[in-house]
């Protein structure tokens, strides 16, 4: 599925904040201000961005929302971005900065740093919507994981996530199967 270059930035953001939450392959991985920082090296963001406490409490806050849309289908997802959209404020506008071309912004630069992510991922799940992909919206089919993915292949029939090498994992332990069902 190809979605446009912003679409598909923010949605791989948004897997990355929902995969920090705890039981999402493993423990809270975003309780300090380092790792906010290493979250927004990964997750650029323009604009001010306030480090503190305070911003970081508040992003560990929308997670939960976020999670939400891996929670429902197509036509569940809709009030949630809805309400993202309309609690952000949202005032899209398109804009061209560092090495972006042309996008969209909803919210201003200087909007809280939650609010953005929020807001962006908003605008990103209208896309995944309106073009009828929200079946690539997914949780890892792996025994031992519940990470989220967004399945960008051609052909939508990817099953595992990429944070823990879980596909390569359960084909392991499906040959072992194999192989101790033979040999019994």
């Amino acid at each position: 599925m190809v979605f446009i270059h912003d679409t598909k930035r923010t949605l791989m953001m948004v897997v990355d904040l929902v995969n920090t939450l705890p039981g999402f392959d493993g423990d809270d991985t975003l309780t300090s201000l380092a790792d906010l920082d290493r979250f927004l090296a990964a997750n650029p963001y323009s604009g001010t961005l306030r480090k503190d406490a305070a911003a970081l409490a508040a992003v560990r806050e929308v997670r939960a929302r976020l999670a939400a849309l891996w929670q429902v289908d197509r036509d569940g997802a809709v009030p949630l971005v809805n309400a993202m959209l309309a609690d952000g404020e949202a005032l899209p506008r398109l804009v061209i900065h560092d090495e972006y071309d042309w996008h969209i912004h909803a919210t201003s630069d200087e909007s809280p740093l939650a609010t953005r992510i929020m807001v962006e991922a908003a605008m990103a799940f209208i896309d995944v919507i309106r073009a009828d992909e929200y079946g690539r919206v997914r949780t890892c089919d792996a025994d031992d994981c519940d990470a989220v993915y967004v399945d960008y292949s051609k052909n939508g029939s990817k099953r595992y996530c990429d944070t823990g090498n879980c596909g390569n994992r359960m084909n392991v332990n499906a040959y072992r199967r194999r192989k101790a069902r033979e040999s019994a």
